[in-house]
Formats: C-alpha cells, sequence, structure tokens
C-alpha cells in the first residue's frame, strides 16, 4: 500500500470509528434514560449537549492544529472519544452519562475538521475532492453500522456497546500513534499568537438578514428536523411499542442506509433534472407528510414503512439546501459553507432539546409540532423560493434537450 493510500486507510478507519461511538449511543440512551427514573427532557438535553461542545469546540481545535500540528490534534481527539465510551459504560448514575456526553463531544471534536485538514495537506488539488469524499463516506459508515450494533450488543448488556467501541477507539489510537505520519511541516505552521476564536454568534446573527438568510434557515430546519425525530425516537418506541434497542437501532441502521443511499445517488440527479428550489419544496412537504405518517404506525412494517419516508424526504433537504446555498453565495464560498455548517449545528442543538421537552407532556407532541414546523417551511419555501419557478436554472436546463 502506498504511504498516502495507507494513510486514507488510517483516517477512514478512525472517523468511522468515532461517527459509530456517536451512533451507537443512539439505540442505548433512552433505556438508560428509563433505568436512571429520567424521562425526555433529559433524554433531549443528553443528545443536545454533544452538538453544543462541537459548536463551540470544533474551530478552536481547528485553530490549534494549524498551530501545532494534525498528529497530535488526531490523537486528543481520539483519545477523548475512548474516554467517553469507557465512561458511557462505566456509568452508574445520569450525571455520569451527561458528563461523558459533554467529554465526547469536547474532544472527538478535535477529530473531523483535523482529519479534513490532514487530506488538504497531503494531497494535490486534483486529489483533493476524491480525498474528502472518502472522509465523507467514512463518516456515512459509522453513522449507518452505529445504530445498528449499539442495538444488536445491548440484548446482551447495554454497556457492552460502549466497550467495543472503546476498544475500536483505542485501535485507531495505536495505528495513529505508531504509523500516521504528521502532515504539516513545522514551516508551515501558523505563528498566531492571538486569542483562539469560538463561533462568531453576532456574525450567524448578521448572515441570517442577509442575502442567504433563509437559505441559512432552512439548514437548520433541516437539522432540527432530523434531531427532533432521532433525539426522541427510542423513547417514543420504547413507551408506545415496547421495542427492544435491537429494535430501535436496526431502524436507525435503515434511516442511515436511506441517508447514504438518497444522497449518493439521488440528490443529485433530482437536483439537477428539477433544480435545488423545487427539491427543498417538496421534500419540505414530504417531511411533514412523513412527520403525521409516523404517527399512525401499528405494526413494525408501519413503522419502518413510515420512518422510512420521512427519512427519504428529510435527506433530500440537506444537499439541495447547500447547494443552492453555495450557488447564491456573495461572500464567498468557503464562508457559506461554513455559516451553513454553523446553522445545522445550532438545529441539531435545538432540536433533541425541543423534542425530549414536549415529549414529557404528551409522546405525540414532538412528531405533530414536527408537522407544524415543516409545512411552516413549506409555506414559506414556495414564497421565498418563488423566483426560481420551482426550476434552478443549471446550464443544462438552458441548451436544451
Amino acid at each position: 500500500m502506498q504511504p498516502n493510500s495507507r494513510n486514507v486507510a488510517i483516517l477512514f478507519f478512525t472517523l468511522v470509528v468515532v461517527m459509530l461511538g456517536f451512533g451507537i449511543v443512539i439505540p442505548i440512551f433512552p433505556y438508560y434514560i428509563v433505568e436512571f427514573n429520567a424521562g425526555g427532557r433529559e433524554l433531549g438535553l443528553l443528545m443536545a449537549v454533544f452538538a453544543v461542545m462541537q459548536f463551540i469546540f470544533a474551530p478552536i481545535w481547528g485553530q490549534i492544529s494549524d498551530r501545532v500540528g494534525r498528529k497530535p490534534l488526531l490523537l486528543l481527539g481520539v483519545t477523548g472519544n475512548a474516554l467517553s465510551l469507557l465512561l458511557f459504560g462505566l456509568s452508574t448514575q445520569l450525571w455520569m452519562l451527561f458528563v461523558a456526553r459533554a467529554l465526547g463531544g469536547l474532544l472527538s471534536s478535535a477529530t473531523l475538521p483535523t482529519a479534513m485538514a490532514f487530506i488538504g495537506d497531503s494531497t494535490s488539488e486534483e486529489n483533493r475532492g476524491g480525498g474528502m469524499g472518502v472522509m465523507g463516506a467514512a463518516m456515512g459508515v459509522g453513522m449507518v453500522i452505529g445504530p445498528g450494533l449499539g442495538g444488536w450488543l445491548a440484548e446482551y448488556s447495554l454497556s457492552l456497546p460502549f466497550f467495543v467501541a472503546a476498544g475500536l477507539s483505542t485501535l485507531a489510537l495505536i495505528l495513529i500513534f505508531l504509523i500516521l505520519p504528521e502532515s504539516l511541516p513545522e514551516s508551515e505552521r501558523s505563528v498566531a499568537v492571538g486569542k483562539l476564536k469560538g463561533p462568531q454568534v453576532g456574525k450567524l446573527w448578521q448572515a441570517l438578514l442577509g442575502p442567504i438568510g433563509f437559505l441559512l434557515f432552512m439548514a437548520f430546519l433541516v437539522s432540527f428536523a432530523l434531531t427532533n425525530f432521532e433525539g426522541i425516537f427510542g423513547l417514543y418506541a420504547l413507551e408506545r411499542y415496547g421495542y427492544t434497542a435491537q429494535r430501535v437501532g436496526t431502524i436507525l441502521m435503515l434511516v442511515g442506509l436511506i441517508s447514504a443511499v438518497v444522497q449518493g445517488g439521488l440528490t443529485g440527479p433530482l437536483t439537477k433534472r428539477f433544480g435545488e428550489a423545487a427539491v427543498i419544496k417538496v421534500s419540505l412537504l414530504g417531511s411533514a407528510i412523513g412527520f403525521g405518517l409516523m404517527l399512525t404506525a401499528n405494526t413494525f412494517t408501519g413503522v419502518m414503512l413510515t420512518v422510512g419516508f420521512f427519512v427519504l424526504s428529510n435527506t433530500m433537504l440537506r444537499p439541495a439546501v447547500s447547494s443552492l446555498t453555495s450557488r447564491r453565495a456573495e461572500g464567498g464560498q468557503g464562508v457559506a459553507m461554513g455559516l451553513n455548517s454553523a446553522f445545522m449545528s445550532l438545529g441539531r442543538m435545538v432540536g433533541p432539546v425541543w423534542a425530549g421537552f414536549i415529549f414529557d407532556i404528551d409522546i405525540s407532541y414532538p412528531y405533530v409540532t414536527g408537522v407544524i414546523i415543516m409545512f411552516i417551511g413549506f409555506v414559506t419555501a414556495m414564497i421565498w423560493l418563488a423566483q426560481d419557478g420551482g426550476v434552478a436554472q443549471h446550464p443544462a436546463s438552458t441548451m436544451g434537450d
């Protein structure tokens, strides 16, 4: 194996493991919550704290990696992931889960931006897109495998999935330490000594009032809707259907598979044929309908079908919104995509907290409010995106068939 191929393989495995650790907890947390006599509010906060820590610290770790190099930050991120998972497995009280979740978000958030930076350092411009694509695929694989593996292993013990994932993180740590070289020479490192900057909340608000403000709101709505579903689904399935962690994990693995297939093979052709604006409108309406359909399911097959329909609709939103944001950006692609990512992070914070709080009022309310919010999004998109006429003007569409 060529050195660069070996490095990419190590980074691929590392991101699979980190995202596996993120996904593995989702079908298990509801059963811990019940065991610790907590409810939806605590589950929502537990899901959100990881996103909060990522939102705050990911940009800081990126700046630090520019100063000290990539390898130390990768080692830190993977070590944090392993320690977080180990603490999950050893948790006997609710506060321990929160500490483990916060620690995981704080330290493992160093992994993704540093891995992307490593690829940027070590690949030519011609091959960089392919390298970034491999990293994105690694994240997808981890998110698909994680919930299923977590649910299946939890049939033996609720703590077993965490110990397995911690072991895999330790293996990744060893590979990075022993084999992965440093990609950023000392001569190319930042010599800045200024203050490290976290997320710029003021700039986010200004951007929301700018030319792409509506699309940034859509980016928030996409993440809000998905985490509003994912954050509370396990507890909903336990209370309404009495599902085991294995069944919940199987359903969430289906969610990951649909997301991967749709984003990889369906969204591109649809946006090319009909335009981003049309895909956004249809996806918002489909997501609203999907939320409602999930409340009607009474059998396992029905749950799989209605969840699948919701995810099929919602998954097309993210790439379509990102693509339209990129095309309408006026202040630079990097800035626009950074803002897009920031608003998606905000959605990942608010979605599970909202779902958890109203779940404690009535278990159907997260899905009822999902219908309302996504339908409002659909109506506003019909108005704001009316200028597109439902079809974005791509070069291919102006040349005739």
